[in-house]
C-alpha cells in the first residue's frame, strides 16, 4: 500500500491512498497519528476512511511524507564502503544520528535550491524510515516501522568541514539547508517488504550519469538496529522519519558536485523515485 501526502492547487496538505496503476489518489479521513497505527499494525486497508473523488496522481503536488511537528533524524555512517572510498574512514563502533531541520525537505519532484554558503552540493540516496507506532517496542523494534520511503540527503560537504578544531563536523550546516533535502514520493508500507529489514536496491543519477549504485544489505547496522540504537537516545513518536544512510558513490569521493540545472534521480526498489532539479545558486 502507498500512502502520500499531497496538496491540490495550493490548498492544505492532506494524506491520500496511492493507486500507482490508476495513477489516482484519494484523501484519507482523520490525522496521521489515528489511522497509522493501525495500518502499523496490519490492519490493510480497513484502518482508512477514505472521502471525496478520485483524483489524477498527476493533479496533485506530492509533499513530503512527514509532518512538520514531527522529528527528521538522520542515521549516518552507515555503508562501509561509502565511509572508506568517500571520506577514507573505517567504521565507526556504533551509528551516529542526528536531526535535520523540517525545512531542508521538499517533495518529490520540487527544485532543490542551491544555498549561496557552499560550493560543494553533494547527492546521498537513502532508505528512509516511517515510525507508524507511539511507542517503540526496543525488542522487536521493526513493528513500529509503518513503511518506507526514498531520500536525497543533499549535503553542503564544505560547510561540513567547516567545524572548529576539536569540535568536529557541522552537520546543522551540512545537512539542514532550507530546500535541499527530497523525500518521497510516498510512503510504501513495511507489509510489502517481508517481516525482515528491506534488501533493496539504491540508485542515483545526475543528467542520466548513474553516481550510486549500492543495496541496502550492505548497511552495517540494518533498520531494527538503527530504531532501536536511536529510541534508546530519544524516543521515536508516530510520525518521526529516519534516513538510515547512503551507499558509496558520492560527490565527496568523485568530486563531481552537483551544479545549478542538474537533474537528480533518486530511487529505491520498490517505492519510487525522486526526480529533482538543482536551481540557480544563491536561491
Amino acid at each position: 500500500m502507498k500512502i502520500a501526502r499531497c496538496s491540490e492547487a495550493g490548498g492544505p496538505p492532506f494524506w491520500a491512498l496511492v493507486d500507482t496503476t490508476a495513477h489516482t489518489v484519494q484523501a484519507i479521513v482523520g490525522p496521521f497519528d489515528e489511522w497509522a497505527p493501525r495500518l502499523t499494525r496490519g490492519e490493510g486497508v480497513a484502518a482508512l476512511t477514505l472521502t471525496g473523488s478520485v483524483r489524477p496522481l498527476d493533479g496533485v503536488r506530492l509533499l513530503p511524507p512527514v509532518e512538520r511537528h514531527k522529528r527528521v533524524v538522520v542515521a549516518g555512517a552507515n555503508y562501509a564502503k561509502h565511509l572508506a572510498g568517500d571520506f577514507g574512514i573505517q567504521s565507526h563502533s556504533q551509528p551516529i544520528a542526528f536531526l535535520k531541520a523540517h525545512g531542508a525537505l521538499i517533495g518529490a519532484h520540487d527544485p532543490i535550491r542551491y544555498p549561496p554558503l557552499t560550493e560543494e552540493l553533494d547527492h546521498e540516496v537513502e532508505l528512509v524510515v516511517v515510525i507508524g507506532s507511539s511507542h517503540v517496542d526496543r525488542n522487536d523494534p521493526l513493528l513500529s516501522v509503518l513503511g518506507y520511503t526514498v531520500g536525497n540527503d543533499v549535503s553542503a560537504r564544505d560547510l561540513q568541514r567547516s567545524g572548529p578544531p576539536g569540535v568536529g563536523m557541522d552537520l546543522f550546516a551540512a545537512k539542514s539547508q532550507d530546500r535541499t533535502t527530497g523525500l518521497g514520493p510516498w510512503i510504501v508500507t513495511r507489509d510489502e517488504f517481508g517481516p525482515a529489514s528491506p534488501r533493496l536496491r539504491l540508485t542515483l543519477a545526475v543528467n542520466g550519469d548513474l553516481r550510486q549504485d549500492g543495496n541496502t544489505a550492505e548497511m552495517t547496522w540494518d533498520v531494527a538496529e538503527l530504531v532501536r540504537f536511536v529510541d534508546e537516545r530519544s524516543s521515536f513518536e508516530c510520525g518521526d522519519v529516519m534516513f538510515t544512510g547512503s551507499p558509496a558513490g558520492t560527490a565527496q569521493g568523485s568530486g563531481r558536485f552537483l551544479k545549478p540545472g542538474d537533474v537528480v534521480e533518486a530511487t529505491v526498489e520498490g517505492i519510487g523515485t525522486l526526480r529533482n532539479v538543482v536551481g540557480d545558486k544563491g536561491g
